[in-house]
């Protein structure tokens, strides 16, 4: 199978909140590649693997940054695919700098922008599972199949509560 997905960050010291969105991604069977490129320190490199990420199988950019989070926007100026920004927390503004960088791009250049931090790298994967699902109905039905998971998941944790609660 493809890698369907490219998974960028711009430190490996963003790997403990991007993992997970890697491991969302395998439990839909989806390949991921995961780069670590800079948009300020390897400028060239980026460009290079975005301009060919295609070619490989890419059908979604999943981006990372925190701070100036210039990565996403980087990504998505350089590719005709879909790209999904996911801030993270970083410095003094603890995220809310990377959000306001990835979320205010300007007209032409869209990134799809999640929560900061762990949640938004899974809400990455899944918006990215989405995007795919599009055109494979075998990725439609395993979402349809996450919802009813998670439904029947707090359905069963509000039983136990109130059962708990009730004695």
């Amino acid at each position: 199978m493809a890698n369907q997905v490219a998974i960028i960050m711009g430190s490996d010291s963003d790997w403990p909140v991007m993992e997970g969105c890697y491991k969302q991604l395998k439990e839909f069977g989806i390949n991921a590649l995961v780069e670590v490129l800079s948009a300020h320190r390897t400028p060239e490199l980026l460009a290079d693997f975005v301009r060919s990420a295609d070619q490989r199988g890419v059908r979604v950019f999943i981006a990372a940054a925190g701070m100036a989070a210039a990565l996403p926007g980087s990504v998505a100026a350089l590719t005709h695919l879909p790209v999904i920004g996911v801030p993270l927390s970083s410095g003094d503004l603890k995220g809310l700098d990377s959000l306001l960088s990835i979320v205010q791009m300007p007209p032409g250049v869209p990134v799809a922008t999640v929560a900061i931090g762990a949640a938004g790298a899974k809400n990455a994967a899944l918006l990215a599972v989405q995007i795919l699902a599009l055109s494979d109905p075998k990725l439609t039905e395993a979402l349809r199949k996450f919802k009813v998971d998670q439904a029947t998941a707090v359905e069963r944790k509000n039983k136990d509560l109130k059962e708990r609660i009730v004695g």
